[in-house]
């Protein structure tokens, strides 16, 4: 073993500094750190350049590092291989059998891609918007995002094949803004916006809406949105919605959840007790894992970013740094109970991790 590779397995060995957590025969706590590549440079609420999207079989990880979309496989580094070396991108989402989806930026703008680990290259998806930053993929290998023409759209094989309506209970002046998610059984996610004058009267009608598409080929539903606007993220096999209410530009993030049959509102479950604002970005496929990020506005930085955890019905719990005083964030979940993340070491950078056996590591801050 060459001294880099020793060093990458020696990072993923280190362990998280936080509360004692209780030994599992079945599972051994703690954060891995991934293998990284260029600019590890942390600057809160910019994009970022390291982190963990998502996360699949047998130790498969996505997303980015030093800008560039990339995957992991145990914490082995892999960049996706581009045709133009000076374009960056991430990679958002993986199924089961390895087939991601991500996004490209460059000199022709944004686009969407898939790519099947090992690969020679990737497959570019025809009117693949990407500014969004935001798609997903089933286990079936259909695409779910928007296109360039701003509607939501599914790609199947690298070709489109579907175009999602716009429910027919919107208002005038609705318009497809994000698709977020889809699940196993066809559901896909996404949010709905609406911006309009009425010529009569002069009023403004404006909001946000989840959207629902199901799987069962019934017509789009407009679910309850929030009291502001309605971040919907991902949604699990049963259904379930995650996300957050977003109250603009005082950073008023509020976890979400929607759950099944999807009649009502949804509630919101809090967030950590150190924090007081807070973000769900990912839900397991099964086990109702969710988890996201804590915040405070960034003119009262009291604490840094704080990755969260939510286990069904209980509390909202935080993630243990992996570094004192460092941020960090949780972007995935898994149903082996791995959290796909980032965080800030103890010399200021900003590594891709993963926390394994992550509700055993799990805390009430203060206790």
């Amino acid at each position: 073993m060459s001294a880099a590779a020793a060093a990458v397995v020696l990072a993923g060995l280190i362990t998280a500094a936080g509360p004692a957590v209780a030994a599992d025969a079945r599972c051994t706590p703690k954060i891995q750190v991934l293998g990284s590549i260029g600019d590890e440079t942390y600057v809160r609420d910019m994009q970022r350049g390291q982190g963990v999207f998502d996360l699949g079989p047998d130790g498969l990880a996505v997303g980015v590092s030093g800008h560039k979309p990339v995957y992991w496989t145990g914490t082995i580094v892999h960049q996706v291989p581009l045709g133009d070396p000076n374009r960056t991108g991430q990679v958002v989402a993986v199924n089961a059998h390895g087939l991601m989806v991500g996004v490209l930026h460059g000199s022709g703008g944004a686009s969407l891609f898939t790519y099947q680990a090992g690969a020679a290259a990737i497959t570019p998806l025809p009117d693949g918007y990407g500014y969004d930053i935001e798609a997903d993929v089933n286990d079936a290998g259909y695409v779910v995002s928007r296109s360039d023409g701003g509607l939501g759209t599914v790609w199947k094989d690298g070709q489109k094949v579907r175009e999602l309506a716009v429910p027919a209970d919107a208002g005038p002046g609705t318009r497809i803004t994000m698709v977020t998610g889809i699940n196993n059984r066809g559901d896909i996610l996404g949010m709905a916006t609406q911006d309009y004058e009425v010529p009569e009267t002069g009023a403004h009608l404006e909001g946000t809406h989840p959207v629902l598409w199901p799987g069962d080929g019934t017509a789009a539903r407009l679910l309850d949105p929030t009291m502001n606007d309605s971040y919907v993220q991902d949604l699990d096999e049963s259904g379930r919605i995650v996300g957050y209410d977003w109250a603009g530009p005082w950073h008023e993030y509020r976890t979400w959840v929607w759950e099944p049959p999807l009649t009502g509102p949804g509630t919101s479950p809090g967030g950590l007790s150190s924090h007081p604002y807070a973000t769900f970005e990912a839900i397991s496929p099964t086990t109702n894992v969710s988890v996201g990020t804590a915040k405070f506005h960034p003119d009262e930085m009291t604490l840094p970013d704080q990755a969260l955890l939510r286990a069904g019905s209980g509390p909202v719990k935080a993630l243990p740094r992996l570094a004192a005083g460092g941020a960090s964030m949780a972007d995935a979940v898994s149903d082996d109970d791995r959290v796909g993340g980032a965080a800030v070491n103890a010399k200021g950078r900003l590594k891709p991790v993963i926390w394994t056996c992550a509700p055993q590591q799990a805390y009430n801050p203060g206790s």
